[in-house]
């Protein structure tokens, strides 16, 4: 059993925690909304703090290891770390910090280098999944910072994940969290397509999508989203304000690193038009609102 601090209680961070507690784990929670912490508590054992130093702060005290954060973007995980009063002053010396924010790779280093400073070891550590494998314990968990840190905080992160995966210094796990994201915008775009195709051909779309399924074209987008797209559902999990950030994150890491990125470029513009039409919290297989039916 581990001391750990959670910070971030969203869809994802909210189930994350619970399997940290049904672990066995000794888990302190905060949440910006504190009714959020507080439905947390109804349902897990753990304790809740009135800030994020402060949960930090009170597991440190009783010997804590691990502390996890989930929040929102950039400027939250330097707002909620790195300011004064913020969770690196709260921290003790050889705990290890986890984020599992999407971030960019440029503020996974910065925090890893103040992190350092400190005594305090930090591992950038994006996840895949959706809200479905957070809930499900079976996350994707793609790691970066120094490899001593990850050998130790493995088998805590194991808790809500299927895989977790070492990628490399500080900022891999963000950088290959971004090629996840490169992946399935082209792949949901695609599948749009195909499925809009189908039906103004006249085809029985949710049969062409069980064939293919079978075929060179499955994927986990296929099987997961294709009837549902079909359907005109979207309340499967991530937002496509979600999706929009992270786009915009792997589109400015490109431009520092030279990729060229045409079809993300352009799946990105997609997804704005998309939000212009009022589908900002429509899950990411909602592209196909796009294309009109026959």
């Amino acid at each position: 059993m581990a001391k750990v601090a959670f910070i971030g209680l969203g869809v994802m961070g909210f189930p994350m925690a619970g399997h940290l507690a049904a672990g066995g784990h000794d888990v302190n929670v905060y949440n910006r909304n504190p009714a959020r912490a507080a439905a947390w508590l109804e349902q897990h054992k753990g304790h809740s703090a009135a800030t994020p130093a402060a949960a930090a702060a009170g597991a440190a005290a009783a010997g804590a290891e691990f502390v996890f954060t989930c929040i929102g973007n950039d400027n939250d995980l330097y707002q909620v770390i790195l300011e004064e009063g913020g969770l690196l002053s709260a921290m003790a010396p050889g705990s290890i910090l986890i984020d599992h924010t999407t971030a960019s790779a440029e503020a996974a280093r910065t925090i890893h280098a103040a992190a350092k400073e400190q005594g305090v070891f930090f591992l950038d550590a994006p996840v895949s999944g959706g809200q479905a494998g957070a809930e499900n314990g079976k996350l994707t968990v793609m790691v970066g910072g120094d490899a001593e840190a990850y050998a130790r905080a493995e088998p805590v992160i194991a808790l809500f994940s299927r895989a977790v995966t070492y990628m490399g210094a500080s900022g891999s796990g963000q950088l290959t969290k971004m090629v996840n994201q490169i992946c399935i915008a082209g792949l949901v775009q695609a599948l749009s397509e195909g499925i809009a195709f189908a039906e103004n051909a006249g085809l029985d779309a949710a049969l062409v999508v069980d064939v293919i399924s079978k075929g060179a074209a499955q994927s986990w987008q296929l099987e997961n989203r294709g009837k549902t797209m079909i359907e005109r559902k979207f309340d499967f999990g991530f937002a496509v304000d979600l999706m929009r950030k992270d786009l915009g994150i792997c589109l400015a890491e490109a431009k520092r690193n030279g990729s060229d990125l045409p079809v993300t470029t352009l799946t990105d513009q997609f997804y704005g038009e998309v939000q212009q039409a009022g589908g900002n919290r429509y899950d990411t297989s909602s592209l196909i609102t796009r294309l009109n039916k026959k």
